[in-house]
C-alpha cells in the first residue's frame, strides 16, 4: 500500500543537491536489530527499529557505532537499503568483509534484540527523491543505495522512468535477486545462467537504455568499487550521457 503522508525532512539547497538538517544528522540514536535476512552467501540485510528516525532520501547513508563492553568503539558509514517510510525501521545490507571488525560482528555475533547507535542521514549529492528519470548502475554491494531508490519508486507508484543495471560475479552473488523486475538488467562477469552471456559491463548493455531515454534524458547514478565506477562512468560518457548528470558513489 502506498504511503502518501510521509515526507523526508530535507530541502533542496541548489538544483540536484539535497540539504540535511544538521540537528537531525548529528544526533546519535539507538537502533534495535529486529530481523536478519540472508541475501547471498556473503551478504545479509539487517533491519533495525529506530523509533525517532526522521526519514531519509533514497541514496543517502548513515553512520553506525558499535561500543564494546570495555568502551572500545568502532564506527562505519553504510548506505541505507530501505525506502523511506513512516514505519520507524531502516535496513542496511552488509557484505562480510574479510577481517572487518564491524561487518564481522554483524555476520557472526549479531542477533535480533542487539542494539547499536546510528546517526544521519548523510549526503545529499547521491540522493534521488524520485523527481527525475533515473538510470542506476551498480556492482556488487554498490547496488544497496540503488535498491533504496528502486524500492522507493515501487512503494510510491512513481511514473517517472527508472532503470537499473546491476553487475555481479554470478547469480549466487546477485544481491536482492528475488526483487528485480523488468526494469533491471543483470550483468554476470564470471558465470551466468544458460543462454546468458558472461562478461564485464559494456557499452552494449547501455546502448538500448540510452536510445530509449525519456524526454530530457537520464540522471545517472553509479555505485561500486573505484575501478567499476570509473569504467561505468566512461561508458556512460561514451554513450552520450552528460558528465554533469552522472553521480558517483564509490568504495574501496
Amino acid at each position: 500500500m502506498t504511503d502518501t503522508t510521509f515526507a523526508p525532512p530535507t530541502g533542496f539547497a541548489i538544483p540536484g543537491r539535497i540539504s540535511v538538517p544538521t540537528d537531525v544528522a548529528t544526533a546519535w540514536q539507538t537502533a534495535t536489530l529486529t530481523e536478519i535476512r540472508r541475501e547471498t552467501p556473503r551478504v545479509a540485510t539487517f533491519r533495525f527499529a529506530v523509533p525517532s528516525w526522521a526519514g531519509h532520501v533514497p541514496g543517502q547513508h548513515l553512520q553506525l557505532r558499535l561500543t564494546a563492553p570495555d568502551g572500545y568503539t568502532a564506527q562505519r558509514h553504510y548506505s541505507l537499503a530501505s525506502a523511506p517510510d513512516a514505519s520507524g525501521h531502516i535496513e542496511l545490507t552488509l557484505d562480510h568483509v574479510a577481517g572487518g571488525e564491524v561487518s564481522g560482528w554483524f555476520h557472526t555475533e549479531a542477533r535480533p534484540g542487539d542494539t547499536v547507535e546510528v546517526r544521519g542521514p548523510h549526503s545529499g549529492f547521491f540522493a534521488w527523491p524520485g523527481d527525475r528519470p533515473a538510470l542506476l548502475i551498480g556492482a556488487g554491494s554498490g547496488v544497496v543505495p540503488l535498491m533504496s531508490m528502486l524500492r522507493h519508486h515501487r512503494a510510491r507508484g512513481l511514473d517517472v522512468p527508472l532503470r537499473l543495471v546491476v553487475s555481479a560475479r554470478s547469480p549466487e552473488d546477485l544481491i536482492y535477486a528475488r526483487e528485480y523486475g523488468p526494469e533491471t538488467t543483470p550483468v554476470f562477469t564470471r558465470s551466468a545462467p544458460e543462454g546468458v552471456p558472461v562478461g564485464r559491463l559494456s557499452g552494449a548493455h547501455l546502448a538500448g537504455l540510452m536510445a530509449q531515454a525519456p524526454a530530457g534524458g537520464w540522471e545517472a547514478y553509479v555505485c561500486g568499487s573505484n575501478s567499476f565506477a570509473e569504467h561505468a562512468s566512461r561508458l556512460l560518457v561514451a554513450a552520450g550521457q552528460p558528465v554533469d548528470r552522472i553521480r558517483i558513489e564509490r568504495f574501496g
